[in-house]
């Protein structure tokens, strides 16, 4: 299960089974979109649905009424890797990241040099996409623009090697949408635990970060004792607080309620709510 976004309609929507599931704001479990094949997925401005679909190697923004629009399914006249978690800016302008998680065998996205890239590319309001962010990480997964458009955070995640720095990314973002790279800044370090996956920002500016295991999975065996859960962080990196959260692998949070002051966390097939202090 992963996701989630919450609407003050529609209840939490989560992306699983290769559907993208409803919970309504009464309890009823429902599935939203059949097929779907989703992984990130955000309510923008007008309330539209922008979904990353690895199975489709694509992003799409339902509206809605449910009509389908496919905003990019490629750079460069190359299929994308799998279109992981999507953000936008105070201007719409959307990001969305682009890893490739199981087989490696048929990826297309290289840098002028011929390795592979699995960055973060920009949507511009004119159906524009620009990559804006390359081999600066290894493997972009959780992507998120702060809500005062300075700063696009990157959640760098490759759990499968022993030589990845796991990490949390900060760049100053430019009134143009595109990314000062010498301004990467690493925010917080999982070490040798599972790396950071979504993220989300509330209204303080707190940051509340999924990452962590709770038990080796092999045969890559990331750190155990960095545990499961939900990492608090303000702006700077600090931690501020954490939450623990018993079934692996904790992939993303959201918030949402009518105050948005109820974190949806989506880990293990299992979606949890908690009420913040």
């Amino acid at each position: 299960m992963k996701g989630p976004a919450w609407d003050a309609e529609f209840g939490i929507l989560t992306s699983g089974n290769g559907n993208i599931q409803r919970l309504s704001l009464t309890g009823e479990k429902s599935i939203f979109r059949e097929g779907a094949g989703t992984n990130g997925l955000q309510f923008d401005k007008q309330g539209r649905l922008l979904c990353c679909e690895p199975k489709y190697r694509r992003v799409t923004r339902m509206d809605r009424d449910g009509k389908l629009t496919i905003l990019t399914d490629s750079y460069e006249g190359k299929p994308y890797n799998q279109p992981n978690d999507i953000t936008f800016d105070s201007k719409g302008r959307i990001y969305f990241s682009d890893p490739r998680y199981g087989d490696r065998e048929d990826m297309q996205q290289v840098d002028a040099s011929g390795k592979t890239v699995e960055g973060v590319y920009r949507i511009d309001l004119d159906g524009k996409v620009t990559r804006v962010i390359g081999r600066e990480v290894d493997r972009a997964n959780g992507v998120l623009v702060t809500q005062d458009d300075r700063y696009l955070l990157v959640a760098d995640n490759n759990n499968n090697s022993e030589k990845t720095i796991r990490a949390l990314w900060r760049f100053a973002l430019r009134d143009d949408g595109s990314v000062d790279l010498g301004s990467k800044t690493m925010l917080f370090d999982w070490g040798r635990g599972r790396g950071p996956d979504g993220l989300v920002e509330n209204a303080a500016g707190r940051l509340y970060v999924a990452g962590g295991l709770n038990r080796s999975n092999p045969p890559y065996e990331p750190d155990d004792t960095v545990g499961a859960g939900v990492y608090v962080l303000d702006i700077t990196g600090q931690l501020l607080d954490f939450l623990p959260v018993p079934t692996d692998e904790v992939t993303n949070c959201t918030l949402g309620g009518s105050d948005s002051k109820t974190l949806y966390i989506t880990g293990g097939g299992v979606l949890y709510s908690v009420r913040l202090r």
